[in-house]
């Protein structure tokens, strides 16, 4: 850490005490956060750009800070950013204005406490070391009389106390006059089983009435779970209005007014909505000067909300140019075009996946197959499902850009207690499957359900780890990565068992269904497939439940093919972890096809197959 001038805890001089006097008895001049920050606020060496900050260079931030000021009448900021747009300089500006100018307890809440630490270690200290105002004031926590932790910032007046929305205790540590709410969106939906972690942090501020400031900051994520969205929503939604070069015309800037060249992103300009004028990257430094912030919603009169994106980053930042090249790299997957259009945008994505599929749909999609296994599959998985009385399972076909097809779906019917079913289940797996040239495949993975007969799985997947036959187990909530680093060993279970993230592989099953032409993405199914096994894939719902998405299933509606579905997508997740590539080998697997002689199917063991097979 870089020394701290005259912040190592030694006695103050003379000079300084009749300063500290004076200021005590002194009104406080009527400054905003945006004049503090001009008049005082030093970025640091490791900003991208150091010295004395300007405003000028972000006018849009000017009207959010001053919303912070007691001057202001508002209660509640609210503000909806993109990544790149500055931020988390507000915070930091109202940090320092509220430690140097208004001293009150405040409350910086970051998602985590670990993410707090790190704020604290990196940003905060950073303001108050290059800040010479707050140096004075705010001293190193390493003097023996400083009063003062990573966690903890005293100063004349006030304290600063850093936490995260996990801790329940960290969020009832003391009234607050000011709550900082960072990054609202990665917060958890509880804190400690002590309820919302954001009303836990306002409760904080309820002994200050009217004088009291909560500022909420954050990128968006999910339509209808966003938190920053929902109190947006609450607030008068003020947009950043900027007149065109050209006509003079007053407009929000929107992506889909900016314009390239085929193949040219960084010929990227934006189209003015009134004069379909061209306007070029540089000019935004005018554009955004003369901007103005105007309410578009009536809000609840004590909330001001503000939203901005990437389109309005100064000169010298990403350029329209920057984003669109960003876009034409996200737009080839459905979760790299979430991510942009949340951190570029500032917009909330909307879940496709929350939007029931229907089975007729699907249903009247089947097809003929050519061939046992149709000639697009270079790869097989299963997945299985186990019941009391059966096992289910499906075996999936893999081709290019995990375009797939339902090979077969099977119902070994026995109690899975007892060792013949899964007599049956290992022939299953050992199968041949003739392929549309010929060749013979073989099942690469497959996995099976271990949440009802625990042992009984893992005692059959021990000894066949070699094949690639693993013992799963679904863990609930999105963003769980659907294969893990490791399997779970010891305790109480003989062998390895794999949590597997079951959202997020339903999810991707959920967003493959929707995929509407044959190409990558897109699954494939056998004209024989009845219906009620459709009901069965599409059975579950997303819903939202104390802030956060999970898959519902209905009571009663069964949900086999969509779990088996899930498991066989594990599988090739699997495959994904040992350094698998499906591209590569279905490359190769092409290369090497070449006409051979038919030859007859060797005789397979004869299962029970359910009646989804023969359409009935």
């Amino acid at each position: 850490m870089r020394s701290r001038k005259r912040c190592e805890g030694s006695m103050p001089t003379v000079e300084e005490v009749w300063r500290r006097a004076l200021d005590a008895l002194l009104p406080p001049p009527q400054l905003t956060v945006s004049q503090w920050a001009d008049g005082c606020r030093i970025l640091g060496n490791t900003s991208p750009e150091p010295g004395p900050w300007r405003t000028d260079r972000t006018p849009y931030l000017r009207e959010i800070m001053d919303s912070l000021s007691p001057s202001s009448d508002c209660e509640r900021v609210v503000f909806v950013k993109s990544a790149q747009v500055g931020g988390t300089e507000v915070l930091l500006n109202a940090c320092g204005y509220l430690m140097h100018h208004a001293p009150a307890p405040i409350l910086l809440v970051q998602p985590t406490v670990e993410m707090a630490k790190r704020f604290s270690k990196q940003r905060l200290d950073d303001l108050i070391e290059s800040t010479p105002v707050l140096c004075g004031r705010v001293k190193d926590p390493r003097s023996r009389d400083s009063g003062n932790t990573v966690l903890m910032k005293e100063f004349s007046g006030g304290v600063l106390i850093l936490t995260g929305a996990n801790s329940a205790v960290g969020l009832r540590s003391l009234p607050a006059k000011y709550v900082l709410a960072d990054e609202l969106d990665a917060w958890p939906a509880d804190a400690d089983g002590e309820g919302d972690p954001l009303h836990l942090a306002v409760k904080r501020t309820a002994a200050y009435g009217t004088q009291r400031k909560i500022l909420a900051v954050s990128t968006p994520t999910i339509e209808g779970v966003s938190r920053i969205e929902a109190l947006y929503r609450v607030s008068d939604q003020r947009r950043y209005y900027v007149p065109c070069p050209r006509c003079g015309h007053y407009q929000v800037l929107a992506w889909g007014n900016v314009i390239w060249d085929e193949g040219q992103p960084e010929t990227a300009r934006y189209r003015c909505e009134a004069c379909a004028g061209l306007i070029e990257n540089w000019q935004k430094t005018e554009m955004l000067a003369r901007g103005e912030w105007r309410p578009t919603a009536a809000g609840d009169g004590r909330t001001r909300g503000y939203h901005i994106s990437a389109l309005y980053a100064p000169v010298g930042w990403p350029s329209w140019g920057d984003l669109a090249r960003e876009f034409l790299e996200a737009k080839k997957t459905r979760e790299t075009l979430q991510v942009w259009i949340n951190t570029v945008l500032g917009e909330t994505w909307k879940d496709e996946a929350a939007v029931p599929l229907e089975a007729d749909v699907l249903y009247a999609r089947r097809e003929p197959f050519a061939a046992e296994v149709p000639a697009g599959v270079c790869l097989l998985t299963a997945g299985a499902d186990v019941q009391a009385d059966r096992i289910e399972l499906e075996v999936v076909g893999w081709g290019a850009g995990e375009e797939s097809w339902s090979i077969g779906y099977f119902v070994l019917h026995g109690d899975t207690g007892q060792p013949e079913v899964w007599s049956d289940l290992d022939r299953l797996l050992l199968r041949q499957w003739r392929h549309e040239s010929g060749l013979q495949l073989t099942i690469a993975a497959a996995c099976i359900d271990a949440g009802f007969e625990t042992e009984t799985v893992l005692d059959f997947a021990r000894p066949r780890r070699g094949r690639r036959i693993w013992a799963v187990k679904g863990q609930g909530g999105f963003g769980k990565p659907i294969w893990p680093r490791r399997a779970s060993t010891g305790g109480r279970h003989r062998g390895e068992l794999y949590l597997i993230g079951s959202d997020t592989a339903k999810e991707k099953v959920y967003s493959r269904l929707r995929v509407a032409h044959p190409g990558p993405g897109y699954c494939h199914f056998p004209l024989d497939r009845a219906r009620d096994w459709f009901e069965q894939l599409v059975s579950e719902r997303i819903i939202v439940e104390r802030g956060e998405r999970k898959f519902s299933k209905p009571a009663g509606v069964r949900n086999e093919a969509l779990d088996c579905r899930a498991y066989a997508t594990a599988a090739l997740h699997a495959l994904y972890m040992s350094g698998f590539r499906l591209d590569d080998h279905a490359r190769a697997f092409r290369a090497q096809l070449a006409p051979s002689p038919a030859v007859p199917a060797p005789a397979a063991y004869q299962v029970a197959r359910s009646s989804f097979v023969h359409g009935r």
